[in-house]
């Protein structure tokens, strides 16, 4: 007597693009109690596959956008229970952003939401958004030498919409020419100089440990 094949994964579901199967199996390990991270890593792993199916001629590109519909409904059942909400922008007069997206695609692998303002983002911008997004963390990039007086006023006007309206968010800053003293000067919370980095201090922030 053959024995039945095992039960398809997450990584098999997705790669064969069974979206009503994926969300089943991502609501049922969710319901379970699972690691959301682990989740999103089997999610990844099902998009690797995808892109590897691509590449071989298997699938065409009507395959690589269903495989990401697929997965913006994962991450959307995952909201709930991802890790927190962060908040990034590079400051006003600066469009440098390959620090910032290094910074938000690690985040979002590492389980958080990511609110992505993009480049040269005024200080009233930022504290629009904060009042809208409520994050758990605020992030401003800037590379420039220049971009320091603009975190500054930028901070500062965070500051004074959180005390109007009982928010509590640290700030971090980030970019090539942060240091301790920018961090003072800037009136940040903390800085960071690497992307990595700054997963580990949100990790640390959110979880209350920092």
């Amino acid at each position: 007597m053959s024995l039945a094949a095992p039960p398809k994964s997450i990584v098999e579901r997705l790669a064969d693009l069974e979206e009503d199967e994926v969300l089943a199996l991502v609501r049922r390990r969710l319901a379970d109690g699972d690691d959301a991270l682990r989740i999103i890593e089997d999610c990844n792993a099902g998009m690797r596959q995808v892109g590897q199916r691509y590449e071989q001629g298997q699938y065409f590109l009507s395959g690589l956008i269903m495989a990401g519909e697929i997965f913006r409904e994962v991450m959307e059942l995952m909201q709930p229970v991802l890790a927190g909400r962060v908040l990034l922008g590079t400051v006003q007069g600066d469009i440098h952003d390959i620090g910032k997206d290094m910074v938000g695609l690690l985040l979002t692998c590492y389980g958080f939401t990511v609110i992505d303002l993009g480049v040269d983002v005024a200080p009233e911008v930022f504290v629009e958004q904060v009042t809208l997004h409520k994050p758990d963390v605020v992030g401003l990039s800037g590379v420039l030498t220049a971009s320091h007086a603009v975190m500054r006023e930028t901070v500062g006007l965070l500051r004074a919409r959180a005390r109007d309206a009982g928010l509590t968010f640290p700030i971090v800053i980030g970019g090539g020419m942060i240091d301790d003293q920018i961090c003072r000067f800037v009136g940040a919370d903390y800085w960071v100089a690497d992307a990595m980095s700054g997963v580990h201090l949100c990790q640390r922030l959110t979880a209350g440990a920092a």
